[in-house]
């Protein structure tokens, strides 16, 4: 039996590989999304102070530590039985839609962008940020880190620092923002607004008129027929920050639609041991294994996730251009995963327009912007859409607010199960006994996962002098042939 190892896998934040096994024929066997290291957040969680967990958490990424603090910080408005007050709740929506801004920008121009930028079988020295600010040029190279300083500075103003904001609290915020401030963040959304409609630009010229591209994302290689889910507002249309978590099966129709705090209704994990990752099911339907189509649990997270559980956007641009994706690509909802990149921009697009939005409301300058908590805290659930996908945070405490449980179902743990499918379904319709297996075909085996923006920094975490994972080889009699210990 052969091996064919990529590892690391490029382009995303943390570490992972993917191991492709052919049979004496030379087509792929088996193939598996690895994560080779141990998390251990919720662990180390225990015994701290409650009101400590949304500066731990956000810790465990560097990439999107807004959505870590933000999750914490509504558990902790739910463990604490306190609302947060109205303006309190539109500056927390402001901050992450301006954070959505950097994040969906970084993710399309400097890590799924290069495979069509510069093409998926470019030289891998060109398939990179620096191969695109050569192929697209140095002014929208200039608007590219513009967009993100100005977002990152709108983070410092309101959440009191660009990375690892400081600002959540329960039933709250620490502080509210002023006129000045205000008007400052409302030329700054209109900038990203301008911008996202340029990034739209650039894929309809890049992408879509390339009939190439088109027939690479339309192909049986990159699609798979699951369940969805996504928080929804009020009218079921796509938000960021909250709303009910809403999940539609294969044909669109509704299958689920509940409360943050009943989660645990309607997800399971299932455990597999060659890798530290888990991969969360559908619990009514049960984990069959890792299939598409009606009769198996697995469902999907991130953009194109969330437009496919929701009934439209909630902004007059996005709602648009969310038609007429659905429009050009045959229908509702899109199993193409490369249409993910495609999602990505349309909330880029939703994420500026709402943040223009919230800045222009005159209650986001109220002053009021703490409930101080009285009740004795217990347990809380917190959900928000991180760009990756839905992020859960569980927090159970004792009478002191101590943590005794914390479990945190992060958006890369939820695609598990579709990561696996989706690189095993690329390989075997890529890799064939006559084709030569390159450095390219296997960037476009790489395809298959990156549009899913794996963070593995929240997937996992290895403690120092903890053991690697031990790795096995088995035959098809499930004997170890090769071990790594």
């Amino acid at each position: 039996m052969k091996k064919i190892s990529i590892d690391p896998i490029t382009r995303l934040e943390g570490h992972g590989k993917i191991e492709i096994f052919l049979n004496d024929e030379g087509t792929v066997e088996n193939s598996y999304f690895q994560v080779p290291e141990l998390r251990g957040f919720e662990k180390f969680s225990e015994g701290r102070l409650a009101e400590d967990m949304p500066q731990i958490t956000q810790r465990i990424c560097g990439v999107c530590p807004e959505a870590h603090h933000l999750a914490s910080t509504k558990t902790l408005d739910a463990l604490f039985h306190v609302t947060p007050t109205s303006t309190a709740k539109k500056i927390r929506e402001l901050l992450y839609s301006s954070f959505y801004v950097t994040d969906h920008t970084t993710h399309f121009y400097i890590l799924g962008g290069p495979d069509f930028i510069m093409g998926p079988e470019a030289p891998a020295a060109e398939r990179n940020i620096i191969g695109v600010i050569g192929k697209v040029g140095l002014e929208l190279a200039g608007a590219v880190i513009n967009i993100r300083k100005k977002n990152h500075h709108v983070i410092s103003m309101i959440g009191g620092r660009a990375v690892h904001p400081v600002f959540g609290q329960p039933g709250g915020i620490s502080k509210g923002i002023d006129e000045e401030e205000r008007r400052e963040i409302e030329q700054i959304a209109k900038d990203s607004l301008e911008f996202a409609k340029l990034s739209l630009k650039v894929f309809d010229d890049i992408v879509l008129k390339n009939k190439e591209y088109v027939d690479m994302i339309v192909s049986d290689a990159y699609t798979h027929k699951t369940y969805y889910m996504g928080m929804v507002d009020g009218n079921n249309k796509v938000n960021f920050y909250d709303g009910k978590v809403r999940v539609v099966d294969p044909d669109g129709k509704e299958f689920a639609k509940f409360e943050p705090k009943d989660y645990l209704e309607h997800i399971a994990e299932h455990v597999e041991p060659w890798s530290y990752i888990k991969f969360p099911y559908l619990k009514k339907i049960g984990w069959k294994g890792f299939v598409d189509g009606k009769d198996s649990g697995v469902f999907r997270v991130a953009p194109l996730a969330r437009l496919n559980a929701a009934d439209g956007m909630a902004t007059l641009l996005a709602q648009e251009e969310y038609e007429k994706m659905y429009t050009i690509l045959g229908g509702k909802p899109v199993h193409h995963t490369l249409a993910m990149h495609w999602a990505r921009l349309i909330e880029l697009v939703y994420a500026a327009e709402r943040m223009l939005e919230l800045a222009q409301d005159p209650e986001i300058t109220g002053t009021n912007v703490r409930h101080i908590p009285s009740a004795v805290p217990d347990e809380g659930v917190g959900i928000v859409e991180a760009p990756r996908g839905t992020l859960i945070h569980h927090y159970i405490t004792d009478e002191y607010g101590v943590i005794k449980k914390a479990n945190l179902i992060v958006a890369t743990v939820h695609n598990g199960a579709a990561v696996n499918m989706s690189i095993n379904k690329a390989a075997r319709a890529l890799i064939q006994p006559s084709k030569e297996i390159t450095e390219g075909l296997l960037n476009r085996i790489e395809m298959a996962w990156r549009p899913y923006d794996l963070c593995l920094a929240c997937a996992s975490h290895n403690l120092p002098g903890h053991p690697a994972l031990p790795m096995y080889v088995y035959n098809n009699k499930r004997e170890i042939i090769k071990s790594w210990e």
